[in-house]
């Protein structure tokens, strides 16, 4: 690959290969001027003219783009461990004004002739013509040092080709183009020249050659080769949804959960639930023996254990869960493997168990929570369609209340908890038609 000089190199590169054709059609001779060729900004050459300067032919890089079918064939670069596996390419269209002056007139026209002629029998550059141009035979002393050696952007080793090809600017672009360099308009003609490829000498991760595809046959000492399933069924144990009871869209304390999924009898299974908010896991065995499709797990439920308890903290502990959400995946061990399956969201909603009292100015509705409520959560209680926010909590607790003012009389008024955002499960999805919750609802007086 090239390296950081190759924009410079194929401006050298035009620069010479203009200066030849100036040379050797003994075009100076023909105007009866000297004539050079130079890579300067515009306003330069025009600040340089005079009656008795030489005719001029100026090549000017006016602009360079990313080239859009190479720009980004080398993503991704570094793997997971952020090394550096693949060196990162830069895909580079170059854009050139080439611009004749003339002393006197008609020469101008003739050294553009030459020019594009030249050009036009060059459009591609091979190796070899790229490396002769670049080596020997050029003024060193009007060059940077690292232009005294032949070809130290190695644009001869790039894998694409160099290509030259003429552009048609419409009178407005150049309008534009020309204003921009604030000097005055001269004949000029547009030219690309792609792709130039940059990529920096970068140590990286090669992988080593593979040896064998698959385990040796014994009898036959030949490799398995390649393993082809002619199935959609995934070779590796995969989550492919979370069941709570009658579908519903959260799990409570007490639920027996359903993973469906493949493959999930392959070894010792755990189900693993991560805090999302905290990162903090729990870990449930399954409550039957896992099928290829099917595991369950038991949500605990009741009383936070005992302080010093063997399981506290655990994932048999209620006291240990908290309303919120989770990611929940299943580890399979087999035989020292062990083996993870993607994991899916569900969210633990709670457990409301309400009740109403009449009072005076209202009526006063508490409702006991599983799990426990977490002093840093926020509360809601939504009666009907009227909500009660709760201050905030001075600690963890099992039930709140709060007094409803004007609440209509109802024989089964639906009441949810809200805890942290997340609603209590107020519909009951197995009954068919869907109702109500009846431990759900309240008796407004």
């Amino acid at each position: 690959m090239s390296n950081a000089l190759a924009i410079a190199s194929v401006t050298r590169l035009l620069k010479d290969l203009l200066n030849d054709a100036v040379i050797n059609g003994d075009v100076g001779g023909q105007i009866g001027v000297d004539v050079v060729v130079s890579a300067l900004p515009p306003d330069r050459v025009q600040a340089e003219l005079g009656d008795n300067q030489p005719s001029r032919l100026n090549l000017f890089l006016h602009r360079v783009t990313p080239n859009t079918a190479l720009a980004n064939t080398d993503l991704p670069t570094r793997d997971s461990r952020h090394q550096l596996v693949n060196r990162p390419r830069l895909a580079l269209d170059l854009h050139y004004l080439l611009t004749a002056y003339g002393v006197q007139e008609l020469q101008a026209e003739i050294l553009l002739g030459y020019a594009m002629s030249m050009l036009h029998e060059t459009s591609m550059w091979p190796r070899a013509m790229i490396r002769e141009a670049l080596e020997g035979g050029v003024n060193g002393a009007i060059l940077p040092p690292v232009f005294q050696q032949t070809d130290p952007a190695k644009l001869a080793d790039q894998l694409e080709l160099i290509k030259v090809t003429p552009q048609n600017l419409s009178l407005d672009d150049m309008s534009k183009i020309w204003t921009a360099l604030q000097t005055n308009y001269r004949t000029t003609v547009a030219y690309l020249v792609s792709v130039v490829l940059i990529e920096r000498d970068l140590p990286k991760r090669t992988a080593l050659p593979v040896l064998s595809r698959g385990p040796l046959d014994p009898g036959t000492g030949r490799d398995a080769g390649v393993f082809v399933q002619p199935e959609l069924t995934p070779a590796t144990p995969v989550l492919t949804r979370i069941s709570p009871p009658g579908d519903r869209p959260a799990m409570r304390l007490g639920d027996t959960v359903a993973f469906l999924g493949h493959h999930l009898n392959h070894g010792e299974a755990t189900v693993r639930f991560t805090d999302t908010e905290t990162g903090a896991t729990l870990d449930l065995s399954p409550a039957t023996a896992p099928t290829p499709g099917r595991l369950e797990v038991v949500l605990p439920q009741g009383a936070p254990l005992a302080a010093g308890a063997p399981l506290e903290d655990t994932g048999a502990d209620p006291g240990a869960w908290r309303v919120g959400s989770y990611l929940a995946d299943v580890v399979l061990v087999e035989a020292g493997r062990v083996r993870t399956t993607n994991r899916l969201p569900i969210t633990l909603a709670p457990r409301a168990a309400p009740v109403a009292a009449p009072e005076a100015g209202g009526t006063r509705i508490t409702v006991g929570c599983q799990p426990r409520i977490l002093e840093t959560q926020s509360v809601a209680i939504v009666a009907g369609v009227s909500e009660q926010v709760l201050p905030p909590l001075g600690g963890d607790v099992d039930e709140v209340d709060a007094l409803f003012a004007d609440l209509p009389p109802s024989a089964g008024l639906p009441v949810r908890l809200r805890v942290a955002g997340v609603d209590s499960l107020l519909i009951d999805t197995a009954a068919k038609p869907p109702r109500y919750d009846p431990t759900q609802l309240v008796a407004v007086p």
